[in-house]
């Protein structure tokens, strides 16, 4: 698919580069490899993942590739003493940046993306019932379910129904026209497998073509993801990680140790064509389509979204039920895996697998993590810290520039942490201002504070933001754009000691506070103090906060 009468258009495909050539901090990076190693040793008690391929980049470059570990590691699990059994050393199969994975539930943003495209074409619309194209689901009381439902995971199905029981495909397609939903359509937020699979029977019934075939024509085969499909041939199996020992009664299925072939149970008794489930693909591809997003639906010369397309799917449907924001087919905003990339748009998904892909369209920066965590057995992983650590990092690895000076007060971003920014006192205070960047997670305290008696005591500090905006709590916090803003405050009252006071959470963190320009006015509006004076600067009392350049 090419955009644009006049031909192909032309944008700029994925180089590899240095960090500095990517507008990134290669110390972080260097520190996000760091991070994920330590997930290949118990953590807690099992490693996370026996190995992993990381990808980060910004813009158009990609400034980190890197494998980790195994890709297999284990024939087998022992679960008399849950432990993997290991072949001999010489046997193993090493990671490498080529690694091909299971991508489990990524493979929902692929069937997002080729539902749009159809919505494009006005072959699909999204405020239309799904019965509507696919008469019989519309049984056990489905007849409103639209297809905006089945991409944010409103329809109120449950959310996974065990397909693979039914030894016909009659059979499982059964099992869904009969599933009556434990939500009406639209009441609540419950993610589930069974919305990706109806949505994947509609597109071929308005297709009449396959998700395989409308995959590769409509998505991999523009973009040039040559190592991403459905069930892949079996010359690919050494280049593929191994998955999981599936054996009852952890797995619905006994199928031994699963290399080469869709780990989830459904996807693999749906023939590995599923639209919940069964995409392989490698972290250069996912890094293809990860770049095609953030450039507004093309890459190079081929174009599979216009814009307004790809903004829809990042924009959030599901404002009335906070915490689980959705675009069409995409997460938004959510600080489990995202870590301090998180904000209002950024967008991603993770897969039962190990694996995710997270994009930031404010800082056009993405992070591709491709973990190989159900090796030996799922029970050894649990949560998803390195997916935050690793988030973390990519995020530090961004600049922030000070508003004015060389070097700017910056409060880290260790969960749990605390600090205060004190001024000393000064003579005649009547305002205060400074330049002020936050980005704090839910559960931080970001407070301006003020003391009358040296410091013994301290209340909160009403101010404004941008001559506009009252915080008449003296307290800030979330999400403010990730830009500078100023910030003005009176100081009745006082010695002219004042402080700023930063609580993390103890979870998650942002990408922290940021404080410069600090100043204290006199009532004609005269510097009493200003810390770009070095004599000022010089009598700040920095507890927890340090000075950074980015």
């Amino acid at each position: 698919m090419t955009g644009g009468a006049g031909g192909a258009e032309r944008r700029s495909t994925l180089r590899q580069g240095s960090a500095e050539q990517a507008g990134l901090l290669s110390v972080h990076l260097d520190a996000l490899v760091a991070e994920a190693g330590k997930f290949l040793a118990p953590s807690p008690a099992h490693p996370w993942y026996a190995g992993a391929v990381l990808l980060a980049g910004r813009g158009g470059t990609v400034a980190l590739h890197r494998a980790i570990g195994s890709a297999v590691r284990y024939t087998a699990y022992d679960e008399t003493t849950d432990t993997g059994v290991e072949p001999p050393p010489e046997c193993r199969i090493p990671m490498a940046e080529e690694t091909v994975f299971d991508l489990a539930s990524v493979t929902k943003l692929f069937t997002a993306v080729l539902a749009v495209q159809q919505v494009e074409r006005g072959a699909l619309e999204l405020e239309e019932r799904v019965a509507a194209y696919l008469p019989e689901f519309g049984g056990g009381g489905k007849r409103k379910v639209t297809v905006r439902h089945l991409l944010t995971h409103t329809s109120g199905l449950r959310s996974w129904l065990p397909l693979f029981r039914e030894p016909t495909r009659e059979g499982k397609l059964r099992l869904l026209w009969d599933e009556v939903p434990a939500h009406p359509p639209g009441s609540a937020y419950l993610y589930s497998d069974l919305n990706l699979i109806a949505l994947q029977l509609v597109l071929e019934e308005i297709t009449g073509r396959g998700l395989d075939a409308l995959l590769h024509d409509q998505i991999t085969a523009p973009l040039g993801m040559h190592r991403t499909r459905f069930n892949p041939p079996l010359s690919w199996r050494p280049t593929i990680a191994a998955t999981e020992d599936a054996r009852p009664p952890w797995s619905g299925l006994d199928r031994g140790l699963v290399w080469g072939e869709v780990h989830d149970e459904n996807a693999h008794a749906l023939g590995g064509v599923a639209g919940h489930a069964g995409i392989f693909s490698r972290a250069w591809d996912l890094a293809i389509l990860a770049r095609t997003l953030l450039d507004g639906g093309v890459y190079g010369g081929a174009r599979i979204l216009s814009p307004a397309s790809v903004e829809l799917m990042f924009t959030d449907f599901n404002s009335a039920f906070p915490g689980a924001g959705h675009g069409l087919g995409f997460e938004l905003d959510q600080r489990w895996y995202m870590g301090a990339m998180a904000t209002p748009r950024t967008a991603g998904h993770t897969g039962f697998t190990g694996t995710s892909v997270v994009l930031d369209p404010t800082t056009d920066t993405f992070l591709i993590v491709l973990g190989n965590s159900v090796h030996p057995v799922r029970s050894w992983r649990s949560g998803s810290a390195p997916r935050v650590a690793l988030a973390d990092r990519l995020a530090r690895a961004v600049p922030v520039r000070p508003a004015r000076n060389r070097t700017a007060w910056f409060s880290g971003m260790e969960c749990g942490s605390t600090g205060t920014l004190t001024l000393p006192p000064v003579p005649g205070a009547a305002r205060f201002e400074c330049a002020l960047w936050w980005d704090t997670a839910p559960g931080a305290d970001l407070a301006l504070e003020a003391s009358g008696d040296g410091g013994a005591t301290w209340r909160p500090v009403p101010f404004t933001t941008d001559g506009r905006t009252e915080h008449p709590a003296g307290t800030v916090g979330g999400w403010s754009g990730r830009v500078w803003h100023t910030v003005s405050a009176p100081l009745p009252g006082t010695d002219g000691r004042v402080r700023w006071r930063h609580a993390a959470g103890l979870r998650y963190v942002g990408r922290g506070v940021y404080v410069d320009e600090l100043r204290v006015l006199d009532g004609a509006g005269r510097p009493v103090f200003d810390e770009a004076r070095p004599e000022d600067g010089a009598r700040i009392e920095a507890n927890g906060w340090s000075r950074s350049a980015d």
